[in-house]
């Protein structure tokens, strides 16, 4: 059947043939991330992956799930979309890589009222960049048109990873001990978390634009928030060859206080000292314009710190060498601690530096 110019579905929104359209066009740049394992080009039903991975004796495949949140109304204002999926691959790969897990594929879904095929590629290019640097495949996603439930322009990601480790050596935290170190590796900025209070506090409240000059910043508002969210996996994964990591912790919606205890063993607690860090000028911003609290500082973004990583207090110094070779910028920001009651805070921020101002 030939196309035809027109349809009553084009008309009520959806054009399928400008779908098509777009799977072409990003096809070249999907396949610049297949690896080992992938079967099928993108625009089947289903990708498929072999797993045929002679390195695993017992592999436990490792799944998560996650979005950006309303880090696309950033994207949306500065009119810029080419970085926004290297966040979203980032939430996801961070999430499968603290159980010691390596990525193995990748897949999309990309909703909006009316697919601009520009805007669209540049999102996929962001996925496809994300998934280079995580050494993941991108095998498939899905494009959906919603006219009526989205506002022109508007858009929405999700995006969906498998990775896999060896059973005998996932790590969850069940190593870790009062005594071991916990180090923190930089985060590059906001990361996807907290847009919402972002946006109210700059945008609302303090009547910005994303083009305004910040001194603080070095740039315009736009670039600092668009920052994409820093992807840990390589790192990890090398440091996990040589060490024994006890336990990791992706920091993001809920910030130190709510992540870190995913972790603990029973009685124990984290103990973090909030001036071993540099804090980055974007969240001093946040704190003395929105004139949010410490406590809320520290649960709702990540402050500065995009991961955590626990371990043996004998091993810190040399891992943190071994990180800061592979370009991530570590620092002991705190210990294991035992908690002396059961209701005791499983994360305690201790002495009164800027975070708790």
């Amino acid at each position: 059947m030939s196309k035809s110019k027109s349809s009553r579905y084009a008309e009520s929104g959806v054009d399928i043939d400008k779908g098509n359209d777009f799977i072409d066009r990003i096809k070249p740049i999907v396949a610049k991330t297949f690896r080992r394992g992938v079967l099928t080009d993108i625009g089947g039903f289903g990708g498929l992956f072999a797993l045929g991975d002679d390195r695993y004796k017992d592999p436990v495949l490792v799944s998560s799930t996650d979005g950006v949140g309303t880090k696309v109304k950033i994207a949306s204002m500065c009119k810029k979309h080419d970085t926004i999926g290297i966040d979203l691959v980032a939430m996801c790969v961070n999430d499968v890589v603290v159980s010691g897990a390596r990525p193995l594929f990748f897949l999309d879904y990309f909703s909006m009222a009316d697919l601009d095929v520009e805007m669209a590629t540049d999102v996929v290019k962001g996925i496809a960049k994300g998934c280079e640097i995580s050494n993941c495949s991108l095998i498939g996603g899905e494009t959906a048109e919603m006219p009526g439930h989205y506002a022109p322009g508007d858009y929405d990601i999700a995006g969906f990873v498998v990775g896999i480790a060896e059973r005998d050596s996932i790590i969850d935290g069940s190593d870790i001990r009062v005594g071991n170190k916990i180090i923190g590796l930089a985060s590059s900025g906001i990361h996807s978390n907290g847009y919402s209070l972002v946006r109210k506090i700059c945008f609302e409240e303090l009547g910005l634009s994303v083009t305004d000059y910040i001194e603080e910043f070095g740039c315009t508002l736009g670039e600092e928030l668009l920052r994409p969210t820093r992807i840990y996996t390589e790192s990890l994964l090398n440091l996990i060859r040589n060490f024994k990591v006890n336990g990791m912790v992706h920091i993001t919606g809920g910030g130190f206080y709510d992540n870190i205890p995913r972790i603990l063993p029973q009685g124990c607690k984290a103990v973090i000292e909030d001036r071993s860090w540099n804090v980055l000028p974007i969240f001093d911003f946040l704190r003395q314009k929105g004139n949010v609290s410490a406590e809320e500082m520290c649960r709702t973004f990540n402050c500065g710190i995009g991961m955590v990583v626990v371990v043996d207090a004998k091993d810190a110094d040399d891992a943190m060498q071994q990180l800061t070779a592979l370009g991530e910028k570590p620092v002991v920001i705190g210990e294991i601690a035992q908690k002396k009651k059961k209701k005791d805070q499983s994360v305690e921020i201790v002495s009164g530096a800027s975070l708790r101002k």
